[in-house]
């Protein structure tokens, strides 16, 4: 109600101020036809004068009514060049404020609360540099000041950082009005003040903030390598540390614009993802299907059968997927492509020296330009008291421990409810395991919809996988032979017997051995970097799991064309890395897969949204299939079709999604995909589906009953 009357009190007088036909005062003619009347009243009481002059002006600004200029004007004329122009730019600072201080009181709290997901990067814009950005918008008075009043109410910037900003920005502008009316009898319109070359003039003036960056910049750097002395010239354009998804990728974009490029890698070429992540286990995934399958053959009409196997062969064939893929990421395929790859350690000695010491113990020196790390994650493996005693594994290290194993493991427990740790789970129990999964939280996959970790516990459990959530691992027991882990709940301790202990509760970064602390490069959980992927050293980049916040294969690739075009180019363009579309998915079954927000992070973000459902069980692909189960889940912003996240659970929920991340990515709604034909019958109808589902659900019901009746009337 306040915000309401004030609202009402400003549009009152704004009202008034027209009605009244109060602007006439404010023209050049009518200040020139007055300016006689005005100065002998000036000379009788020059205080009250100027107190008059002072609020009326103040007023004009804060209620952003024309006529400001005029005013200016007037006090040139009145006043002279120096006490005119003190009037003028605190009066002017001051109404600035005021219908700034309006703005974010009345205006504010609505704009951000329906379009903050819109202004999230402008809002950290602003922050950072806002008083930059407004400095050069005072400038320039080709912006219309009372606008810019208005729009930085909007924003985070603080009233104080607007107000000294605004009085010193607007001094410039000031001083040539000001002294424009001290002439006032000499100028015929408002032209004569503002010619082409003074626009100009101040056009150039409005480039100094951002020249004033550039050296500002560059005597950072100064500071920062000060310590340092730099190579004459380099040996390399860019040495990349790491050969996983992030390394490669940024060796192959140097290699592909012809830099000359350096790629270290110390273990094997591919990195995880090749050895011992998402190759390994999705050829594992594959196989426990294909066994869960031949067990529930009878859904398909078909006398269903104990799988009968050979674990070795399943591994077997687990390595030769690997091997099938490795020559992708081999040595020999980027040597090739002009990347030279040396196999061992880098340390970086200084901003512009890496020091490599080869796997054969041979020591090399290379100077480059610039660098990127791209070191990855190792898994996590908790403190737990004779943790080590009983021994266990990571998804690093299985791989290589079920290759010596002849059958599947028998007692199988697994540490952690993320996705690792369901997608092992689930294949393993297909595979005939025993296995308990031990997750602290209260549901798996914790980062998901209630409802999707809730599928995802029913399916994994259907399996024969037993969940423990709400546990705490307290310690690992040996006895004898036999190998237990103490969990707690609710105070009451639970044993289990284990043959394998599978780690699965996170990845960190790898942070050490390859200088960052001789640098003093900050590293938190990951290495602290900018929006450009830059590390306090301009030339030193990070991309991959070792930067964060994702540790996907295919953010790491992203991240890897921002950092490596960065280092290569940056002096020219730089690019800040862009996150706005970020797919990923968990391969159990049914799959899960996301892009964008779901419920409950639209929840905690306080993000307005609409929720469209399409349940596959009614499409008749999935029903042909006998995979009729899980849904289509889309938010989208409310009364739009613009799709702010989507969440997909069934078959190949994880090549699904690929629609809807070309459709974001693009700014395309859900009457896009709705106008697009799909084939008939394939899974990816049920794209077309949920876009049909939010269509009807924003039908015109209004026009629609016009319809009917018109179409009653033609009958007769």
């Amino acid at each position: 109600m306040k915000k309401f009357i004030l609202l009402l009190l400003v549009a009152l007088i704004i009202a008034l101020f027209f009605g009244l036909d109060l602007d006439q005062y404010f023209t050049l003619n009518a200040l020139k036809a007055s300016q006689e009347k005005f100065t002998i009243f000036q000379s009788e009481s020059p205080w009250m004068v100027a107190l008059g002059v002072f609020v009326l002006y103040v007023m004009v600004t804060a209620l952003s009514l024309p006529g400001a200029t005029i005013m200016t004007l007037a006090i040139g004329a009145l006043f002279g060049l120096w006490v005119g122009t003190i009037l003028v730019s605190f009066a002017s600072s001051i109404g600035a404020t005021a219908a700034f201080l309006v703005s974010r009181y009345v205006l504010r709290d609505v704009v951000q609360h329906r379009f903050g997901d819109k202004l999230k990067a402008i809002n950290e814009g602003m922050e950072k540099d806002g008083a930059l950005y407004l400095f050069t918008l005072r400038l320039v008075p080709v912006f219309p000041f009372f606008l810019i009043n208005l729009l930085m109410g909007l924003t985070p910037i603080h009233t104080r950082t607007f107000y000294w900003v605004s009085q010193l920005g607007m001094l410039a502008g000031t001083i040539v009005y000001v002294n424009a009316g001290t002439q006032l009898a000499q100028l015929d319109s408002l032209s004569g003040i503002v010619s082409p070359v003074l626009l100009l003039s101040f056009a150039l003036l409005g480039m100094f903030p951002l020249i004033a960056k550039w050296i500002s910049r560059g005597i950072q750097k100064r500071r920062i390598y000060a310590r340092w002395q730099r190579p004459q010239s380099f040996d390399r354009n860019l040495i990349v540390i790491g050969g996983g998804a992030a390394g490669l990728v940024s060796a192959y974009i140097a290699a592909a614009v012809k830099a000359k490029v350096t790629l270290v890698e110390a273990d094997k070429m591919g990195g995880d993802c090749l050895n011992s992540g998402c190759v390994p286990s999705k050829a594992l995934i594959k196989s426990a299907k294909l066994a869960h399958q031949m067990a529930t053959a009878d859904r398909y009409g078909l006398e269903h059968s104990t799988p009968l196997f050979s674990f070795k062969a399943i591994m077997s064939r687990v390595y030769d997927v690997i091997r099938t893929i490795e020559p992708h990421d081999s040595v020999e395929r980027y040597t090739r492509l002009g990347v030279e790859v040396l196999q061992g350690y880098a340390k970086i000695i200084d901003p512009w020296t890496v020091e490599i010491t080869l796997n054969n113990g041979a020591i090399h020196r290379l100077t480059t330009r610039s660098i990127v790390i791209a070191a990855g994650a190792r898994p996590f493996v908790p403190p737990l008291p004779g943790i080590e005693d009983v021994g266990y594994v990571t998804s690093h290290t299985l791989w290589e421990e079920l290759a010596k194993l002849d059958e599947v493991p028998k007692n199988l427990v697994i540490l952690g409810g993320g996705p690792i740790g369901c997608e092992l789970a689930q294949s393993f129990a297909r595979l005939g395991s025993q296995v308990t999964q031990i997750e602290r939280s209260s549901r798996i996959m914790i980062r998901e919809d209630v409802e999707v970790s809730a599928l995802a516990r029913n399916a994994l459990e259907n399996d024969g996988v037993k969940i423990l959530t709400n546990h705490e691992a307290l310690r690992c027991e040996k006895i004898g032979d036999k190998k237990i882990l103490v969990v707690e709940r609710n105070g009451v301790e639970q044993r289990i017997e284990f043959d394998v202990l599978l780690c699965a509760v996170g990845r960190v970064a790898r942070l050490s051995g390859f200088g960052l602390e001789e640098l003093d490069i900050p590293t938190q959980r990951t290495v602290v970097t900018n929006e450009y992927l830059e590390t306090i050293y301009p030339n030193i980049y990070a991309a991959g799991d070792v930067a964060g916040p994702y540790q996907f294969t295919h953010t790491a690739a992203h991240q890897a064309w921002f950092a490596t075009v960065n280092a290569l180019f940056g002096e020219f363009k730089r690019f800040k890395v862009d996150y706005s579309v970020v797919p990923w998915a968990t391969f159990i079954d049914p799959e899960v897969a996301r892009v964008g927000l779901n419920v409950q992070e639209a929840q905690e973000k306080n993000i307005p949204h609409e929720v469209t459902r399409y349940d596959i069980n009614d499409l008749d692909r999935a029903i042909a299939d006998s995979t009729a189960y899980g849904f289509v889940k889309v938010l989208t912003v409310p009364g739009k079709d613009k799709i702010l996240g989507v969440t997909i659970v069934g078959e190949h929920a994880s090549d699904l999604l690929a629609e809807y991340v070309l459709a974001m990515r693009h700014g395309l709604g859900l009457n896009k995909i709705l106008g697009t034909i799909h084939t008939y019958p394939t899974l990816s109808e049920a794209n077309k589906y949920a876009a049909g589902e939010w269509k009807r659900a924003h039908a015109p019901q209004r026009l629609l009953a016009w319809a009917q009746r018109y179409h009653a009337w033609k009958r007769g």
